[in-house]
């Protein structure tokens, strides 16, 4: 086994190279405030930020969608983070128990998560065997998050696997709450909603804010956050009892930042990935929608029974500890070291439909740590910003599996195990050079540079093949090389802005590639060239009786052309992770249309479109590639007046495939499905006392306004076709105090 040690002498050099030039850091005038006011807390929170992570140099293109902590938790009712992006283009979300709130998946631009390059402070957040992030296990994440970005396409180098469908970026350190009409050196939410299904969120979460970072002690930000959500899910005995949690500590003064992050969370779910088929999924005929069939058995009496302890267990914790420096008005360096820690397990009866009997209860776990290091520094001119990293990180995880051989008193004993060790380095520069910068005419030019390393290694028993009485086992080990380059440019002008990007990118194949490979040789790596087009217009508006009527339109055109594109065959692992092969040839292409229109001062209009045509090649035919729908769309009207405010927002996705060989029986429907979300913000603000009074805001959210009976997601062997139908009209409420 290799380790850090064993690393080539040659790869060192290129690392510490690197190393000794970016030992720099950035200053940036800073107004002179002495109160804490909210407007200080809010510059205070936003250089904390700045300093502390250094925010990317990235060119301004139209497949970039920006949310910060207001907008993302305007309609937080408790479901995981995907679905609070349900409106954002080319995105397609689903979940196991109908509402959201277990197990969440996405699409963009019919990619899967697993090749969706996540990070959260710039640090890694997709695991690295798997390549998945485990949403259930970061419940009510929005409610921490200051801001998010999502870049579909390949985005700027950031640190974990490249970007094969989007990159999504989530920062916390922004020493900022939610907005306030009562701003001090203390500030707490708490948060409450419950709704149909027993489904129930609490959230509390403070922040204090000492000292003067004018001052040579600095100034000192405290807080924390605690969320519980639990819910029974649409799909029967799909309950989730998910808690979540995160705590930062962090000093600053006016060129020196240091924060301590920690954060992660617990969950136990039913089972609820099975599916089910055609009739039910859609309830015809009178068929239970709600149906689940995990756990399911005949008791000594010939009786139907369930499992009680068919669930899902697991747990991760994060921490960061990030340090910045500025010193002029130039440069800036930071560096972060980070830990993460999981364990669990899932437990499920392995019954053959007819009795309950010894041998039959297993659980199949894993137990992993993944560590490492980040050093960024950016140099910040009139004409050009330039930033540098590099990044060192390793992982190490077992696999494991225990078996039932009483059936009483959960007497397991171990039948495999197997193990992974994956070392993963990058080094990158890139730079925005401002080669018009004049009035309202800007050009800029981008290019990006990284080299990548990965060292992986898997050994011991292979969890897809061991049973009691074989034991397959695997032996893996590859050295991986990726280059990655990035060019782009964009014009401005008037409210137009044009733009082009070119972007290589290379991704390693996960765990469960080799695990369930049935080839005679082994996965190989992705390989993606992306071409981008864009243009879009943003106008000031007409006069109409007094009033601007601002407006914005945008059109993206993309071409994805991959070689060894690992697509989803649409079955699954043991384990519930979805099938991937390579094809040597495929594509994605499209369309992405955005556009929002201010009609007077209390109604806005914004939505998307997006076609795309994604398909690989089969021989000498053209297929279409499962999970990409050629149609998707969503639109919102938004009210706002007095302090109430009303979204009115319909998505629609297209028929898509479940397999790569077009089987129509193998398909899902095209859907659309409405949610309105609404809340009041009481007037305490007009009151004469009103500093001593918190502020209180209502909310009600009533998703698939219409009862639509939808499937969002299925999948097939090649035999059998399952699909996971979706909640119908469902309704939560609740409210937010803050002071």
């Amino acid at each position: 086994m290799k380790t850090l040690a064993h690393f080539p002498i040659f790869h060192w050099v290129i690392f510490m190279t690197i190393g000794s030039f970016v030992v720099c850091a950035q200053a940036q005038t800073s107004e002179q405030l002495s109160s804490y006011d909210e407007d200080t807390l809010t510059i205070i929170g936003r250089q904390i930020a700045d300093i502390v992570v250094s925010a990317p140099v990235m060119q301004t293109t139209n497949s970039k969608q920006e949310m910060r902590h207001a907008e993302l938790n305007r309609d937080n009712t408790g479901q995981n983070l995907p679905y609070l992006l349900s409106s954002s283009p080319s995105l397609v979300v689903t979940s196991d128990d109908g509402l959201g709130v277990g197990y969440t998946y996405f699409h963009i631009r019919g990619t899967d998560q697993t090749r969706i390059n996540m990070t959260i402070n710039e640090v890694p957040l997709n695991d690295a065997e798997s390549q998945g992030v485990f949403w259930v296990n970061l419940t009510d994440m929005a409610s921490g998050v200051s801001s998010l970005q999502v870049q579909r396409g390949v985005g700027t180098s950031a640190n974990g696997g490249s970007s094969f469908g989007a990159s999504v970026n989530l920062r916390t350190l922004d020493a900022t709450v939610p907005e306030s009409s009562h701003p001090g050196p203390v500030r707490a939410e708490l948060s409450f909603n419950g709704g149909m299904y027993n489904t129930f969120r609490e959230m509390v979460k403070a922040d204090v804010f000492l000292g003067d970072r004018l001052q040579k002690k600095g100034a000192w930000h405290i807080g924390g956050r605690f969320s519980k959500v639990n819910s029974d899910g649409y799909i029967e005995r799909a309950w989730s009892d998910l808690l979540s949690y995160q705590g930062e500590v962090g000093w600053q003064n006016m060129k020196t930042a240091v924060t301590l992050t920690a954060f992660g969370g617990k969950e136990k779910t039913y089972m609820a990935w099975y599916g089910v088929d055609y009739n039910t999924a859609y309830g015809l005929a009178g068929a239970n929608r709600r149906y689940n069939p995990a756990g399911e058995y005949l008791d000594k009496n010939g009786n139907t029974a369930y499992y009680d302890n068919q669930t899902d267990n697991y747990q991760q914790h994060h921490v960061h500890l990030h340090v910045g420096h500025r010193f002029n008005h130039h440069w800036t360096l930071s560096a972060t070291a980070h830990y993460t820690y999981g364990t669990g397990y899932y437990e499920m009866l392995m019954a053959d439909w007819t009795t309950y009997q010894a041998d039959n209860i297993t659980q199949k776990g894993l137990r992993n740590h993944f560590y490492g290091g980040i050093l960024t520094s950016k140099y910040v001119h009139e004409k050009v910003d330039v930033q540098m990293g590099l990044a060192l990180n390793q992982y190490r995880g077992l696999q494991y599996g225990n078996i039932d051989t009483t059936c009483v008193g959960n007497a397991f004993i171990p039948y495999y195990e197997g193990f992974g060790v994956k070392t993963d380095g990058n080094i990158y520069a890139k730079a925005n050079w401002r080669v018009l910068h004049r009035g309202r005419e800007k050009l800029s030019l981008y290019g990006d540079l990284q080299y990548r390393l990965v060292l992986y290694r898997i050994w011991g028993d292979n969890e897809e093949t061991s049973a009691l009485d074989m034991k397959e086992a695997i032996n893996k080990h590859h050295t991986w090389h990726f280059f990655n380059p990035k060019a782009g440019l964009t014009y401005e002008n008037k409210g137009h802005r044009l733009s082009a990007t070119f972007a290589l990118a290379h991704r390693e194949p996960t765990r469960n590639n080799f695990v369930t490979n049935t080839k005679p040789t082994d996965p190989t790596p992705e390989v993606l060239y992306d071409y981008e087009l864009g243009y879009s217009y943003s106008s000031t508006g007409m006069m109409k009786n007094g009033y601007s009527l601002p407006w914005t339109i945008g059109l993206n055109l993309y071409f994805m052309d991959y070689d060894n594109q690992l697509i989803t065959t649409g079955d699954i692992s043991s384990v519930g992770y979805l099938i991937t092969t390579n094809v040597k040839d495929s594509y994605r292409c499209g369309a992405e249309l955005q556009f929002a229109v201010e009609w007077t001062k209390w109604l806005t209009w914004k939505g998307n479109l997006t076609w795309s045509r994604n398909r690989w090649k089969d021989v000498a035919q053209w297929r279409t590639i499962s999970f990409s729908p050629d149609w998707t769309a969503g639109n919102v009207f938004s009210f706002h007046y007095a302090g109430f405010n009303a979204d009115l927002q319909t998505l629609v996705v297209s028929s898509q495939f479940l397999g790569n060989n077009e089987d129509p029986n193998a398909k899902l429907k095209t859907y659309s499905v409405t949610n309105l979300m609404m809340s009041y913000a009481l007037p305490f603000h007009k009151l004469h006392n009103a500093k001593n009074i918190p502020d209180i805001t209502l909310r009600c959210q009533l998703n698939n306004l219409f009862d639509t009976k939808y499937v969002n997601n299925g999948g097939t062997d090649g035999t059998y076709v399952w699909y996971f139908p979706q909640a119908g009209i469902n309704v939560h409420a609740g409210f937010v105090i803050q002071w």
